[in-house]
């Protein structure tokens, strides 16, 4: 519990430069990482990255590596016990020819893509009362964290070390160290708090895209952190107690002020004048609650009127609980639900104050608040803000951590060093939101799970209250008063939603670090991917054509599960999980982070993947791909007859015409019926006609087609979409003109399947049958590595003589219709590296995302509008208008 007692400074000097030779150990030192004999050691030597096709996180092997890695780290609070774990990815050996084959061609050597040695996984967020000390022993030992996971050597029957440490800061780490001896056979190694709360709290402002955000009148806007202007800053942490602390720096910071007046107080107070039994409930009573019941206001004291001449209003808190002075009432005369309210505010507006001051002291104007008195309580941060903007006269502002309970747990984390959070950037960390059902207005939606639970892990997607799930609170709306020596909306507490489902607002994050920011960004730090800001409305619209097309999935997520008992009731589940999700969020559109369309779509297929349907359209893909090479043959003929200028149009039309085949899109969806894939194909390619929508071919064909002797392009990354028709009889033979003027292609295509988006996976068996018919794709696709082993029957009498530019396939490094270029795979930055020109196509990529994006090259945007009110809001036509939009960089 923090204190307000006398200024502390922590000299991080000596840890730096431990951080230092650690890092140099890393790149170039030694392949052992040095310790003390009471730590870990973790064996570099011939460590690989092994990984299928597949698996958009690979893993590193450490073959020689004997000591096990801690993946747990603990703060115990006198209230609150936060853990902090690590789960691996899953390992694999598969080996992938295809992306030796790019290794080669794009230099890459397994020390390239990452030199230090964090495994692929995940880090979890949990969260158990103090008082249920047993319950977080129970968990940890059912999921043998403390032997490193269930992954762990240990727990394939390894006996476990006598001296295994867990790292752990918060009082409770010397209170109950001889608990955890007894109860798990580990030694707590304690970790100075302080010190831990301020390497927490940097890691996340650094790591986490939106991590910080502030909260005025009920609203929420997420703020993007400067990561040159970070420091210093002041860290208010709200615990039992608060410590105030400046940041100046990574390892340097300075515990200024404090007070015993904290969490623990409102608590504490709370317990004994309600009788409630936990702070949540204490919470959700103030939810209820009108404070003039029991605070003195300005009014109150002088008949109803303002204090205009120092700027009170009559509705503004002259002193707390004060009004109970003059009346002659019990204890068990006022509402619980008033006190509630009454201490919240009394206790909150004090913070908020101290803290201004302190940053006054110091000249900051960055104040974090992190701590779980706070727990995400809209009400309790609205106070908090109210507070800091009125003594500051707006020059200063709260903001609040998502993260905020688990900075120390962070810290304490971090400090084995050994797993290299250090070094992690935003690009590398990937959040994933709560995949299961939550409970919204106090019910799952829709029948128990029943059984499911035990086959679906999505209870681990949630920052849990012990065991249970935390549900939320609708939300009533403003009123408008004042508090605590300023004016704010209502006096009354219940018309801000609680939001005791703070718990929901975490996801877990998955440690990626082969994840990079796209190199050919013109202006990364500016590169918003969505195009539309999801308003009220937006959001209403999206969450209509959601619902509408929910069905449809399920029917098609079944099917490809072989439509068993058990893929029935996944689906069931997953269709309630996702709808309950949809609520949620309609609720509180922020819940999850900042929030937009690709977000929304990328939660639907982490939503079906978590309910373990891998690839729901597979068998629509399978189709609809030998539907369309069938007639690939008779259309290439067809362009081969064509001058250059003709084909070049009629190739670009084809990729506009093909790309109608989208089983996300409820328009195109009706088309199905209607006729043959060849047949809507050949319907689409007669009405697709200029002038389009946007239309900048005649630049295009300009820069492809006027000088001739210079080589227009040397490198095209081509964004493909959809399986069938759009990659086979639009992308394709696009890209085999290209590859006749001597350009090299690289396809690049989504690392897991949505809806019916083609995959990096499927794309060489795609390209090995086209090949059949084309010497030009062939000769590409064994220069690109393609063809290595699907066309080794195949004579080819002119290999010996021809050289052909290759044809390439990397991976997105994503599982989304939409594309977010701060987060992309290893090998597509590796390749983007040389490209000269991107072409994107389909709504996902070039629409939904990346319309307003600029880069470092040329770029042709392509699609076909498939839905009405995007066409109108984003260019006033009608669906099924197309843009052609080419940006030249010169």
């Amino acid at each position: 519990m923090a204190s307000n007692s006398s200024e502390i400074s922590t000299d991080k000097t000596t840890k730096e430069k431990e951080s230092v030779k650690e890092k140099e150990a890393l790149t170039g030192g030694p392949s052992k990482i040095h310790r003390s004999g009471s730590r870990p050691q973790l064996d570099l030597s011939k460590a690989a990255i092994h990984g299928n096709f597949e698996d958009r996180n690979p893993t590193i092997l450490l073959p020689n590596q004997s000591d096990d890695i801690s993946h747990l780290a603990l703060d115990i609070g006198g209230s609150l016990i936060k853990l902090v774990y690590f789960s691996r990815h899953a390992e694999s050996l598969t080996d992938d020819s295809r992306k030796k084959s790019l290794s080669r061609k794009f230099g890459i050597t397994n020390g390239n893509w990452r030199n230090y040695p964090i495994l692929g996984g995940r880090l979890h967020f949990v969260k158990f009362e103090t008082s249920k000390l047993n319950e977080c022993l129970d968990f940890i030992s059912s999921k043998q964290l403390h032997c490193g996971g269930i992954d762990s050597p240990m727990w394939r029957g390894t006996p476990q070390s006598d001296n295994t440490l867990i790292k752990a800061t918060g009082g409770g780490a010397f209170k109950y160290a001889d608990v955890f001896r007894e109860r798990l056979g580990v030694s707590l190694e304690k970790e100075d708090e302080m010190g831990c709360l301020v390497a927490g709290a940097n890691f996340l402002l650094k790591a986490i895209r939106h991590e910080a955000f502030t909260h005025m009148d009920g609203q929420k806007e997420f703020i993007q952190i400067d990561q040159n202007d970070l420091f210093p800053y002041l860290l208010v942490n709200i615990g039992s107690g608060v410590s105030i602390i400046k940041v100046d720096g990574f390892g340097k910071f300075q515990r200024v002020s404090g007070t015993n007046v904290g969490g623990g107080t409102y608590w504490g107070l709370g317990r004994l004048l309600t009788k409630c039994n936990s702070f949540d409930e204490l919470l959700e009573l103030s939810q209820k609650g009108d404070n003039s019941q029991l605070d003195m206001l300005v009014g109150d004291i002088y008949g109803g009127l303002d204090y205009t001449k120092i700027g009170l209003s009559a509705s503004t808190i002259a002193s707390s609980f004060g009004r109970t002075i003059s009346e002659n009432k019990e204890l068990s005369d006022y509402r619980p639900e008033d006190i509630s309210l009454s201490l919240l505010r009394m206790i909150s507006y004090n913070i908020g104050q101290i803290s201004y001051l302190n940053a006054l002291r110091y000249g900051l104007k960055k104040i974090f608040f992190g701590g779980f008195f706070i727990r995400g309580h809209a009400y309790t941060m609205d106070t908090i803000s109210f507070a800091v903007n009125f003594w500051s006269k707006g020059e200063a502002q709260a903001m609040f951590l998502r993260h905020e309970g688990f900075l120390g747990a962070v810290g304490a984390f971090m400090s084995y060093e050994k797993h290299g959070l250090d070094d992690l950037r935003a690009h590398q960390l990937v959040e994933r939101f709560p995949m299961g059902a939550p409970i919204v207005g106090g019910k799952i939606h829709g029948p128990p799970l029943g059984n499911l639970n035990e086959k679906i892990s999505w209870m681990e997607k949630f920052v849990q209250k012990g065991t249970e799930i935390t549900a939320p609170v609708p939300m009533a709306s403003p009123g408008t008063t004042g508090m605590g020596g300023f004016d704010r909306p209502s006096a009354r507490g219940n018309i801000l939603r609680s939001d005791a489902s703070a718990a929901l607002n975490i996801g877990v994050l998955h440690l990626v670090p082969t994840l990079e920011v796209f190199p050919l960004l013109r202006n990364p730090n500016m590169y918003e991917p969505n195009t539309i800001d999801l308003s009220h409305s937006e959001l209403e619209y999206w969450f209509t054509v959601l619902s509408e097309h929910l069905p449809d999935l399920v029917d098609k997520a079944v099917a490809s599960e072989g439509g068993t008992d058990d893929a029935k009731r996944r689906g069931d589940a997953f269709a309630r999980a996702f709808s309950a999700h949809l609520a949620r969020l309609m609720e509180e559109p922020a819940a999850y982070g900042k929030f937009g369309l690709a977000d929304l779509l990328e939660l639907r297929e982490e939503c079906l993947r978590e309910f373990q349907f891998v690839d729901a359209y597979i068998t629509i893909k399978q189709r609809e791909n030998e539907a369309s090479l069938a007639v690939l043959p008779d259309l290439l003929m067809e362009l081969d007859s064509m001058n250059e200028e003709d084909r070049l149009l009629t190739l670009v039309e084809g990729v506009l015409a093909a790309n109608i085949f989208d089983w996300g899109s409820r328009a195109c969806v009706d088309l199905y019926h209607k006729g043959t894939i060849i047949e809507i194909y050949r319907m689409s390619r007669k009405k697709m006609r200029r002038p389009w929508r946007v239309d900048d071919f005649d630049t295009f064909k300009m820069k492809m087609l006027t000088d001739k002797k210079q080589q227009p392009y040397k490198r095209a990354l081509m964004f493909v979409d959809n399986s069938g028709a759009d990659i086979v009889l639009g992308m394709l033979p696009l890209a085999r003109e290209l590859l006749r003027r001597g350009t090299e292609v690289v396809l690049v295509a989504n690392s897991l399947p949505a809806l019916n988006d083609v995959t990096a996976n499927e794309i060489p068996g795609i390209v090995a049958e086209a090949a059949k018919h084309c010497d030009t794709l062939r000769r590409a696709a064994e220069a690109g590595g393609l063809l290595l082993d699907a066309m080794a029957s195949i004579e080819d009498e002119s290999k010996a003589t021809t050289v052909s530019v290759p044809l390439m396939v990397v991976e997105n490094g994503c599982g989304s219709p939409c594309i977010d270029f701060r987060q992309v795979s290893s090998e597509l930055a590796e390749a983007a590296k040389e490209a000269d020109l991107i072409i994107l196509e389909g709504m996902g990529r070039a629409l939904h995302t990346n319309l307003n994006a600029r880069f470092k090259c040329d770029a042709l945007k392509l699609a076909m509008i498939k839905n009405q009110r995007l066409a109108e809001k984003l260019f006033g036509g009608n669906i099924y208008d197309c843009i052609c939009r080419f940006e030249p960089t010169d």
